[in-house]
């Protein structure tokens, strides 16, 4: 189920948005829930309280707080969800760079334009899919787990538990060690406590000691370590610039 934010402080837009939306679902057989904005601060509101969007389709000229300005927030919790700007101007064309948006539409916005828009962007959101996994074996059976949406796993026990981007948490009966050998070839993971490793894709704000993530969710930060942490962070951060 994809879920979709659109943002626009006109009313006839959003409606007619809205109405593509349902046209597209209904032609191709989508399956997705949405959420209308009137302005971009109740957007970055809902995002402060843990709502996420796989798909964020903006108006770039509102009042009060530009298209852009709210990207900009929403990358500061989500730095790879596809934003589209759909827009009457073209001068923010290039700025829209600065965000990583997918996709700058020019209104008005017809059936056409909606369709080959989302087309594309389902096509990257199912590349991702497709991406890196590793595969489980949980208390419900085998589950296959996309690193792009595990936000971080902890030891309770002899339990190793997935927590995932969507809020489900997948338990294991596992080695704490194996998880830990497994997660850090990929490079995103960090180890910041002995009992929890963390995608650092989803580290919000680091702090001497814990660790704040996107989803809301707090993580221990061992007596000591928060130097390198700082640091691993950081390395990261500038290899994906």
């Amino acid at each position: 189920m994809v879920q979709i934010a659109v943002c626009d402080d006109n009313i006839d837009e959003l409606s007619n948005m809205v109405k593509l939306i349902n046209l597209y679902r209904a032609s191709k057989n989508f399956s997705y829930e949405y959420a209308v904005f009137p302005n971009g601060f109740e957007l970055i509101s809902a995002l402060e309280k843990g709502k996420r969007f796989d798909i964020y389709c903006l108006d770039i000229i509102m009042p009060g707080f530009m298209g852009i300005d709210v990207a900009k927030e929403i990358r500061t919790f989500d730095k790879t969800a596809p934003i589209l700007f759909f827009t009457s101007s073209p001068e923010f064309a290039l700025e829209s760079y600065s965000v990583k948006a997918i996709n700058y539409v020019l209104k008005p916005i017809s059936k056409e334009k909606l369709f080959i828009t989302f087309d594309e962007v389902l096509e990257q959101i199912k590349m991702e899919k497709d991406g890196d996994a590793i595969i489980v074996k949980s208390n419900e059976g085998i589950q296959k787990i996309l690193i792009s949406k595990l936000v971080f796993a902890e030891v309770i026990g002899r339990n190793v538990l997935y927590h995932l981007r969507s809020g489900k948490v997948i338990e294991c009966t596992e080695a704490f060690s194996s998880v830990c050998d497994n997660l850090l070839k990929y490079g995103c993971f960090m180890k910041p406590h002995r009992s929890y490793l963390v995608n650092m894709q989803y580290v919000d704000t680091i702090e001497n000691h814990q660790i704040t993530l996107q989803t809301l969710s707090t993580i221990p930060v061992a007596q000591g370590k928060a130097k390198e942490v700082k640091m691993q962070y950081l390395n990261y951060q500038m290899e994906g610039e």
